[in-house]
């Protein structure tokens, strides 16, 4: 008998629209060992969630299986009838996706999506089910699970949620859990703890892991084999010694290069031109000073911002980096002033802002502009992309449409896009495209400083480092000023001179990104560090 529990062969996966078809996936070939971690990795649109989804036949309405074979312990699953199917499904073989809010029903328990499984897949009787799923949450490492169990999916953290969906998967005992990115929005310490639940329960239960994943630090850290697709087909695979260590196609030593790992670095700018001069830039731009900030939280406040102080000089970036809950994002809020601050001082050019109001806090934005994680919800699907750069100076009555017109087509040029951009909708633009767009309207403007919250952290590795690019080229030709929210430590390498470190509101070490990266004086930050992907 293989040792192989799944083996794919020639798979093809096409997508049909009114207009045409589009071959997402050109004749796949690859498998996975009884009790392995295989590792499947490339860009957005080289067709690894395909694969997967086909896998288990959820492809979307528009797609369809076209051609090869899917033999999950030899029974072939392109072709068994979709009765068959549903028993191995859930039983035999799970699937973690890669966004718990979507996948999660928010208006059934937690532990009552987990006991309906059991029941469906077990046939457990309903107290039974009740009691193993406490267990499953436990064996996940969900604190107090008996409460757990009785909450909805909005009463906890994405990484608490995303092990109720690991929890699900292994619920039933499968042979074969495919999981697709299941750790790509989380941060380092939590997609660590993440996957070394994945990883310990495929070693304690002989569970075979197909692990779908942009990022491979991921793959380097936890899979024993790699299989590499571009444009639908495999172009490299083998052991993760030979593929990441030493890889044979310019398409994988490119993804290897732009894996934002430790080893990564410092981007410098690429654009012809003198930068700054250097008095400019030493001159502190942003200074925050004691801000506090507290919430409201049923009969208690929670303390969001707890005495945080730094300064952004003018032409440099300072990362503000923690873990999810670390206050880092109210802290840039606040700075931004969309966050009134409970105490403490926002200086901009040695200026009080802080109480700022009315027609001289409107004028001060046009200093001040932010950029979110995700451009998709930040973006009005409805208008063009014209339209969007073109708003804020709409808003503030500058220039007539001709030289709106001009200006955002220079601002499109500057961050690397075609001036035939400008009439598409962001749906019809990439993340990575989207991304861009979401800058240029930031400058629009001309600010001084700009907000960068988790900016590149749902992008793929090396559109990552072409986003990260633009502003560093940006910085140098415009002297901008940037504050820089990540959980990311590979990231910061790439970009910061200076990082500010935050835990539970409070900032704990704060420093050049030099030392800080290579002897940070606190325990949380070398947790931080350590906790990076791929780092050697």
């Amino acid at each position: 008998m293989s040792d192989d529990i799944l083996s794919v062969e020639g798979l093809q996966v096409a997508y049909t629209s009114v207009r045409r078809t589009v071959e997402a996936v050109r004749g796949v070939d690859l498998s996975v060992p009884r009790g392995g971690i295989v590792a499947l990795v490339g860009e957005s649109g080289s067709g690894k969630s395909s694969v997967s989804q086909a896998l288990v036949r959820r492809l979307p309405e528009n797609g369809a299986i076209t051609g090869g074979a899917i033999r999950f312990d030899g029974l072939d699953l392109a072709r068994v009838r979709e009765r068959t199917l549903r028993r191995i499904r859930g039983g035999q073989i799970a699937f973690v996706p890669q966004d718990p809010n979507a996948s999660l029903n928010p208006v059934m328990r937690i532990g009552e999506q987990i006991a309906e499984q059991l029941r469906l897949h077990t046939g457990m009787s309903r107290a039974d089910a009740a009691t193993r799923t406490v267990e499953i949450l436990g064996d996940v490492g969900i604190p107090n699970p008996e409460v757990r169990a009785g909450q909805y999916p909005h009463e906890l953290s994405g990484g608490m949620k995303q092990r109720v969906l690991i929890g699900m998967a292994w619920s039933c005992d499968p042979r074969l859990v495919i999981a697709d990115e299941p750790t790509s929005a989380l941060d380092v310490t939590v997609q660590r703890r993440v996957l070394d639940q994945i990883e310990q329960l495929a070693e304690t239960r002989g569970t075979a892991v197909l692990l779908v994943t942009h990022d491979l630090g991921v793959a380097k850290d936890r899979a024993q084999h790699v299989v590499v697709m571009q444009q639908g087909l495999v172009v490299d695979q083998g052991s993760t010694h030979d593929v990441l260590g030493t890889p044979r196609t310019d398409y994988t030593r490119e993804l290897v290069a732009a894996a934002p790992g430790l080893t990564s670095r410092r981007l410098e700018p690429t654009l012809e031109g003198d930068s700054p001069s250097e008095p400019v830039v030493q001159r502190p731009l942003l200074e925050v000073v004691g801000l506090r900030k507290t919430f409201a939280q049923g009969d208690d406040t929670f303390v969001a911002a707890d005495d945080v102080s730094f300064v952004v000089p003018a032409g440099r970036t300072v990362a503000l980096v923690g873990e999810s809950g670390s206050g880092k994002t109210t802290t840039a809020r606040m700075a931004a002033r969309i966050t009134q601050a409970d105490d403490g001082r926002v200086l901009f050019r040695g200026q009080d802002i802080t109480d700022l109001r009315g027609a001289g806090l409107r004028e001060w934005r046009r200093s001040v502009q932010v950029v979110y994680q995700n451009p998709f919800g930040s973006l009005d699907p409805r208008m063009s992309v014209e339209a969007l750069i073109a708003e804020p100076l709409r808003a503030f009555r500058i220039g007539s449409r001709a030289e709106r017109s001009r200006r955002v087509r220079d601002l499109l040029d500057s961050v690397r896009l075609p001036s035939t951009v400008a009439e598409r909708l962001p749906v019809e633009l990439s993340g990575g495209q989207r991304q861009r767009i979401a800058i240029a309207r930031a400058l629009a403007l001309q600010p001084e400083l700009l907000v960068l919250d988790e900016p590149v952290s749902a992008l793929d590795v090396s559109v990552q480092t072409q986003i990260l690019q633009v502003l560093v080229d940006l910085q140098a030709a415009l002297g901008l000023g940037y504050l820089f929210i990540t959980h990311d430590f590979g990231v910061v390498r790439q970009i910061s001179d200076h990082v500010v470190v935050m835990r539970e509101g409070r900032v704990v070490e704060q420093g050049p990104a030099e030392r800080m990266l290579t002897l940070p004086e606190s325990d949380y930050a070398r947790e931080l560090i350590e906790a990076v992907p791929g780092a050697l």
